[in-house]
């Protein structure tokens, strides 16, 4: 899930991990054991960001065993911390301690779910890696007491799910979802498979859970990030004026792995017409995936310094 305030002042992501797929430890105990229990290997990835730069940011991803987890249908425990789904509401309750600093996160999210897409979609030629976009058009209420933090927003949920791991799957992905002030989402993935062509997914969203695919735009090139150099490409049109796409401000700049806010064009299939970046409530997040970093085994060695993990 990811989120941006009505304000536009703050963005949070919240991934919950059954079989970390970034996880060292359940990448060691896959090379031991193939069958080994993803339930073993849970965690509850929580980042908080400041997009004006004057309020708090947090990052946490501690993974647990199996005997701190509790999976039910409509329930999820992962440690000290809860996803639940009740009608149309997601909430998450939120008990989590940061790393490299151990600052906690303590609060609830409420997800509220005005339709189901009812979509899913293969990423991968053998159809072992799926996409499915449960809400792409949400809203969001963050009611948090460490930080204390209070406000209101846009929201996208999905899943993803593989029966191998990713890196074994896929050398590189990009991603993005565009959502105007309307509600509408669009959502492209741009994969490149360890074996076969490069597959992409262009859909658009709306507020009553029915989708439509797009014309699949054109990769342009980003700005590779400042500190670990990830490279990043944007499935965007170029406006009429010549505008092009631009990184509004870098999240996350990891060894295998970017977070971005974009400025871009974008199609608007729907109203046949290029949508301006800078429309008021226009939002782009965009990610950039390289497996290749992931699979290094230095890489690998720096990961327990930011993904703690409770037996």
């Amino acid at each position: 899930m990811d989120a941006i305030s009505d304000d536009g002042r703050h963005a949070l992501t919240v991934i919950a991990f059954v079989g970390s797929v970034f996880s060292p430890y359940y990448a060691h105990a896959l090379r031991r054991n193939p069958a080994a229990d993803p339930l073993n290997h849970c965690a509850l990835n929580v980042c908080l960001y400041s997009l004006d730069g004057q309020g708090p940011s947090r990052w946490t991803m501690t993974e647990r065993g199996s005997r701190h987890v509790q999976r039910e249908a409509r329930r999820f425990v992962i440690g000290p911390s809860s996803l639940s789904w009740q009608d149309d509401e997601l909430t998450l309750d939120l008990c989590e301690r940061g790393m490299p600093l151990p600052q906690r996160v303590l609060g609830r999210l409420r997800v509220q779910v005005p339709a189901l897409a009812r979509y899913a979609v293969a990423l991968d030629a053998p159809g072992q890696h799926r996409w499915v976009p449960i809400a792409p058009v949400a809203r969001i209420e963050v009611d948090l007491a460490e930080p204390a933090l209070r406000w209101r927003g846009k929201a996208y949920l999905d899943s993803n799910e593989g029966d191998t791991p990713v890196t074994e799957a896929f050398n590189r992905w990009d991603w993005l979802r565009a959502t105007a002030p309307d509600g509408r989402t669009t959502v492209i993935y741009d994969t490149e498979p360890v074996q076969g062509a490069a597959r992409v997914v262009a859909r658009q969203f709306a507020p009553d859970g029915s989708s439509l695919a797009l014309p699949v735009p054109p990769r342009q090139a980003l700005p590779s990030t400042r500190w670990w150099r990830i490279q990043r490409h944007v499935r965007a049109v170029t406006s009429a004026g010549g505008q092009g796409p631009a990184v509004a401000r870098t999240l996350e700049d990891t060894p295998f792995y970017a977070r971005s806010v974009l400025q871009l064009p974008v199609c608007d299939e729907h109203a046949g017409q290029t949508v301006a970046p800078e429309q008021p409530g226009f939002e782009v997040i965009h990610e950039s995936l390289d497996a290749g970093r992931l699979r290094s085994g230095l890489v690998q060695a720096l990961l327990p310094f930011r993904m703690p993990r409770r037996g």
